[in-house]
């Protein structure tokens, strides 16, 4: 017996639904909902891997315990 004679088909929905031409439309607008001044870490390399060391050291998840680094 065959289950998937009676399925509905499935209906697109969300950015599936719409045009190409919508969703960029979109996708504009939330790249450019951040002015340059505020983008910083876009802009500061250092700033931007500080704040993603601090970030890992707080973080809860992991693997490794605390004090513990990789050596490159």
């Amino acid at each position: 017996m065959d289950l998937d004679t009676n399925a509905k088909p499935k209906s697109r929905r969300g950015f599936a639904a719409m045009n190409p031409e919508r969703r960029r439309e979109i996708a504009r607008k939330g790249g450019a909902s951040v002015p340059g001044e505020k983008r910083s870490f876009a802009k500061d390399r250092d700033l931007a891997a500080s704040a993603g060391r601090k970030g890992g050291e707080s973080s809860r998840g992991g693997g490794r315990s605390r004090g513990e680094r990789l050596e490159s």
